[in-house]
C-alpha cells in the first residue's frame, strides 16, 4: 500500500478520523488533496458520523503544499496544475460541512497545512506544535483561504507580521492569540479532539467558521491604517518583492468585500504569482538547499557519519573564533590553540563577544550561552589534541607556515582525526603535500562572520576520502550551516566565480563612472551591499591579498588595478580605520566621502581608460550587466572543469556565500532567465572594446549558439575533468 493516501476511521463514538499520510511531513501533493476531499465528502454523507477530526500521521499534521509541484508548474508554464483547493475543498467540503470538524494539530501545521485547520470549526493542538504561513518566502501568497483566516482569528497586524516575514509560531502562542483553542499533551490529542468535535455537534461549543469572523478585524478604517503602514515598510523592505504588496492587496480585499470574496481573490492572484520570476528563483533555491544534501560516491555508498565531540581551532583570529562560536553553540567541544597567551585571550574574548551578541539577538539563553562558553578551552600547545575528531587550521594564508602546522597535527592527533583548512584561496593539495595522511587533509571554508554566515564551502582534495567528506558534511549540519561539496582550485566555488566581480566595478571606475553609483546599482539589484562597501568593510589587505592570488592563477583574465594600493598609500584601510570610499560614524550610516574622489581621479589617470579621456556614457542596466555578467562567465568555467557536483550547487553558494538575491535563484539560474546568448553577446563586445576580462569562455559560447541554458550542461556526476 503506498504510504501517500489519506485514511478514515469511523469509531462507535460516530467521529470520523481523516489522517493525512505522506511522510516525512505530510506534505499536500496532488493524491493527499484529491483524497481528502472524497473521504469528507464521504463522512458528511455517512449516517454513523456525527463528527470528524483531521490529523497527520507520524506526529505531524502537515508541512504544507508540495512544492515539487511548484517546480511542474515552472517546468510547464500551466498554472491550471494547482486545483481549486481553497473553494473547493476548504471552504465547501470543510468549512461549510454540516458536521463539525476539529484539526488534531502536532508537530507542525505549516502553509497549507495550517490553511486545512483554520478552516476547521476548532483547532486543539499538542505542545510546541509549529504553525505559520511561509509562503511568502516561496515568492507566493497563501493560496488555501490562509490570507483570510489568520487575520479574522489572530488579529490582522499579526496576521501581516506572520505572512510577510514568513514568521511562524508556538502552539503556545497561538493559544493566546485565539489561533489554538486548547493544548493537551500528544498522548491525549485524539481523545481530546474527539470529544470536542462532539461537543460542537451537541451545541456545547461554539461552532465556529472562521471566515465569517469580523471580531478582530477592527472598524474598516483602522484596518487600512493597519495595512497602509505595512505597505509602506514592504516597501522598504522588500522593494523587489511583488508577493508582499499583493498579499496585502488580497487582504484588504476580503476586509472591504468580505472573506468569501477575498478567498476568490486570494485564489486568482496565488496563480498569477506562482508564474512570476521571483517565485521561480526563490522555489529553485529551496529546492537546491535540499539537493546539496546528495553528493555522489558519497552519500549514496552506505557510509554511516561518524560522530564529531570535539574539534581543535589554530588560530583564533576573526575566522578561528566564529568558527569556535559556531560549534560551541551546538554542543561540540572546542580547544583553541594559539601562539601565545595575549593572542589566546584576545581570541577568547571575541568568542564571548560573539556568544553575548547571539544572546543580545535572541539566538540563545543566557543559560545556553554559559553552557557554550564551557565547552571551549584555550591552550597553547597541542596536547589537548591527542582525542579531537577534527582540527581545523584557520591561520594567515601562507603556504609554508600552513604545511608546517599539517605537520605538526599529523603527528599529535589520533588516526581517525579529520585534517581541516579554512584556507580561501589556497590548493588544498599544495597544504597537505608533506603529510602522509592525505585522505583526512578536506577544506572548511567558512564565510565571514563564520557563527552567522550559513555558507560552509567544504572542498574535496585529490585523496580526500568519501568518509571524511560525510563527517564534515554531518558536522555543517549540526552547526546548522548548509554543506555544499565543491573541487579544489583556486578560490574554491564561490570566490572563484565571483573574483571579476569586483574587477569589473574596478574597471568601470577606471572608464569614469562613478563609484556610489555603481554601489546604488548592485543594491538596487538586490544585493545588500555594492562591492566598494563590501571593500571598506572587508579591510584592503584582504582585497590586495587575494587580488594576488586570483591574478596568478588567471593572468589572462584579469583586471588589474591599482585602486586599492592608491588607497592605502593615502593612509586609507576602509572601516578598519574609518577612511574608505565611505566616512564611517559611531552611530550613523556610512556617507559617501567626497575627499576620496582625488584618488579615483588619480586611478583614472593612471589607467588611462577613459575613450578620449571623458567618461563613458553608461546606463543603469549596462553597468549591472558589466559587472555581473563578468562573474556568469567564470561560473561557466567552473560549471566546465566540474567545480561544483551540479549548477543549483553553485546557485546556493551564491545567495548563502556572496548574499546574491534568493528571489533571483542564484546566479546560474539568474544568467539563464537573461539568456546566455545575451551575456555572450555583449561579453563579446565588451572584450572588443575592453580588452580580454570580458573574452566569453568557450562554455558560455557553446550554449550561447546552441540556445540551451547554463544549467544544462552540469551533471549531477562529475565529469572526466571534474575535479570532484
Amino acid at each position: 500500500m503506498s504510504q501517500i493516501q489519506v485514511t478514515m476511521e469511523v469509531g462507535k463514538d460516530g467521529v470520523a478520523v481523516i489522517t493525512i499520510s505522506n511522510p516525512p511531513v505530510n506534505a499536500l501533493a496532488l493524491p493527499i488533496l484529491t483524497g481528502l476531499k472524497e473521504n469528507f465528502h464521504e463522512a458528511a454523507r455517512r449516517s454513523d458520523v456525527k463528527a470528524i477530526v483531521l490529523t497527520g500521521r507520524g506526529g505531524r499534521f502537515s508541512g504544507g503544499f508540495d512544492i515539487n509541484i511548484f517546480q511542474k508548474v515552472h517546468g510547464t508554464g500551466d498554472a491550471s496544475i494547482i486545483p481549486d483547493v481553497s473553494v473547493d475543498l476548504v471552504v465547501n467540503a470543510i468549512e461549510d460541512c454540516k458536521k463539525p470538524i476539529v484539526a488534531a494539530v502536532e508537530g507542525l501545521a505549516l502553509g497549507g497545512g495550517l490553511e486545512l485547520a483554520m478552516g476547521c470549526h476548532a483547532r486543539v493542538a499538542a505542545p510546541r506544535a509549529q504553525l505559520g504561513l511561509p509562503e511568502l518566502s516561496l515568492g507566493v501568497i497563501p493560496g488555501f483561504g490562509g490570507t483570510q483566516r489568520l487575520p479574522r482569528l489572530v488579529g490582522l497586524s499579526k496576521a501581516i507580521e506572520m505572512m510577510l516575514l514568513s514568521k511562524p509560531t508556538m502552539s503556545e502562542e497561538g493559544k493566546k492569540l485565539g489561533l489554538i483553542d486548547a493544548i493537551v499533551p500528544s498522548e491525549e490529542l485524539l481523545k481530546v479532539s474527539r470529544t470536542w468535535a462532539l461537543e460542537i455537534a451537541e451545541r456545547r461549543k461554539p461552532w465556529v467558521r472562521s471566515l465569517h469572523r469580523t471580531d478582530k478585524i477592527g472598524s474598516l478604517s483602522e484596518a487600512q491604517e493597519v495595512l497602509r503602514i505595512a505597505r509602506q515598510q514592504a516597501k522598504m523592505t522588500a522593494p523587489n518583492l511583488p508577493q508582499h504588496q499583493a498579499c496585502l492587496d488580497v487582504i484588504e480585499e476580503g476586509i472591504v468585500r468580505g472573506g468569501y470574496n477575498g478567498v476568490l481573490k486570494e485564489e486568482k492572484v496565488f496563480k498569477e504569482l506562482i508564474l512570476s520570476d521571483t517565485a521561480k528563483g526563490l522555489v529553485h533555491v529551496f529546492l537546491a538547499q535540499r539537493a546539496t544534501s546528495k553528493v555522489p560516491n558519497v552519500t549514496d555508498v552506505g557510509l554511516k557519519p561518524r560522530q564529531t565531540k570535539k574539534v581543535a581551532i589554530i588560530g583564533g583570529g576573526l575566522m578561528g573564533s566564529g568558527i569556535a562560536t559556531a560549534l560551541i553553540v551546538s554542543n561540540i567541544f572546542v580547544v583553541l590553540k594559539e601562539v601565545n597567551s595575549e593572542y589566546l585571550l584576545k581570541g577568547i574574548k571575541t568568542i564571548e563577544a560573539n556568544v553575548r551578541g547571539l544572546v543580545s539577538r535572541g539566538k540563545l539563553t543566557k543559560d545556553e550561552a554559559e553552557r557554550a562558553l564551557s565547552m571551549l578551552k584555550g591552550v597553547l600547545d597541542y596536547s589537548e589534541f591527542k582525542d579531537v575528531d577534527m582540527v581545523i587550521e584557520a591561520v594567515i594564508e601562507n603556504v609554508p607556515l600552513k604545511q608546517k602546522i599539517y605537520s605538526e597535527i599529523e603527528k599529535a592527533c589520533p588516526p581517525h582525526c579529520i585534517l581541516a583548512t579554512n584556507t580561501s584561496t589556497i590548493d588544498l593539495n599544495l597544504i597537505g603535500e608533506k603529510i602522509k595522511s592525505q585522505d583526512r587533509v578536506i577544506g572548511a571554508h567558512f564565510f565571514s562572520p563564520a557563527h552567522v554566515m550559513p555558507l560552509l564551502e567544504i572542498v574535496r582534495a585529490q585523496k580526500t576520502s568519501p568518509q571524511v567528506i560525510l563527517d564534515l558534511m554531518t558536522v555543517g549540519k549540526t552547526i546548522k550551516k548548509v554543506p555544499v561539496v565543491v573541487g579544489n582550485c583556486t578560490g574554491f566555488a564561490v570566490n572563484r566565480t565571483f573574483f571579476p566581480y569586483t574587477q569589473g566595478a574596478h574597471l568601470l571606475v577606471s572608464l569614469g563612472v562613478d563609484v556610489f553609483r555603481i554601489d546604488r546599482v548592485i543594491s538596487n539589484f538586490g544585493l545588500p551591499i555594492g562591492p566598494f562597501r563590501l571593500q571598506d568593510l572587508s579591510g584592503y589587505g584582504v582585497a590586495l591579498a587575494v587580488g594576488k592570488e586570483f591574478a596568478n592563477a588567471f593572468p589572462d583574465r584579469i583586471f588589474k588595478s591599482s585602486l586599492v594600493e592608491l588607497l592605502v598609500k593615502n593612509g586609507r584601510n576602509g572601516k578598519n580605520n574609518g577612511k574608505g570610499y565611505y566616512i564611517y560614524e559611531k552611530g550613523s550610516k556610512p556617507k559617501p566621502d567626497p575627499s576620496v574622489l582625488p584618488i579615483i581621479e588619480e586611478f583614472r589617470q593612471h589607467t588611462k581608460k577613459m575613450p578620449g579621456g571623458k567618461p563613458i556614457s553608461i546606463t543603469d542596466n549596462e553597468i549591472l550587466e558589466m559587472i555581473l555578467f563578468p562573474v556568469v562567465n567564470e561560473a561557466s568555467r567552473v560549471l566546465d572543469e566540474g567545480v561544483v557536483v551540479r549548477a543549483a550547487d553553485l546557485d546556493i553558494a551564491s545567495v548563502l556565500g556572496m548574499s546574491f538575491p534568493s528571489y533571483r535563484g542564484g546566479i546560474v539560474f539568474w544568467a539563464d532567465t537573461v539568456g546566455a546568448n545575451h551575456v555572450y553577446k555583449s561579453l563579446k563586445k565588451w572584450s572588443e572594446m575592453y580588452g580580454g576580462f570580458y573574452k566569453p569562455s568557450k562554455y558560455l559560447e557553446e550554449r550561447a549558439i546552441k540556445g540551451i541554458p547554463l544549467s544544462a550542461g552540469a551533471t549531477s556526476s562529475p565529469s572526466s575533468k571534474s575535479r570532484l
